[in-house]
């Protein structure tokens, strides 16, 4: 049986047809996830709210770090924010980040994933990226999601979700 692609505004979990998507990276270099899944790696896809951020800076220096520890589990990570590519850039080059930083600019993507939120801090309300991560198999399927993560300690509930 067939199963439908992600619906604009639900939320897509285990067993979710992953939604495919282009985007630029740091380099400017278009990556497509299903040309990555078509190779037979996992796709570990991390949402994040803003470059060079501590919460945000903290998240992607633990995926660079677990880089050797995520290829051994067949699996390769891609950040993804609203930031574009000239400031992802200044950010892999600042935090010496060697995976791909996608520029999901208008977060086209970060919607089709259903992690563009309201938000509400110190009584204002705005739209926002809720940082959140997906486990993708080879075949596209949801393996794995995190809501609402936080960041320490987050690592290792990645590696631990891949084994």
């Amino acid at each position: 049986m067939k199963r439908k692609a992600h619906v604009a505004g639900r939320e897509i979990g285990e067993g979710d047809v992953a939604p495919d998507f282009s985007l630029p990276d740091q380099r400017g270099k278009t990556i497509k996830l299903s040309n990555i899944l078509s190779e037979g790696k996992k796709v570990v896809l991390f949402f994040y709210v803003r470059d060079d951020t501590p919460g945000c800076t903290k998240e992607a220096c633990a995926f660079r770090d677990g880089t050797s520890q995520l290829a051994a589990a067949g699996a390769k990570a891609l950040g993804i924010s609203p930031d574009d590519s000239a400031s992802h850039s200044k950010f892999a080059t600042k935090y010496r980040l060697s995976f791909p930083l996608l520029a999901d600019v208008g977060a086209k993507v970060a919607k089709a994933y259903g992690v563009y939120k309201l938000k509400n801090m110190y009584g204002r309300r705005y739209f926002g990226v809720e940082r959140s991560t997906f486990i993708i198999g080879p075949d596209g399927k949801m393996l794995k999601s995190f809501r609402r993560v936080k960041v320490d300690g987050h690592m290792k509930q990645v590696l631990e979700a891949l084994q």
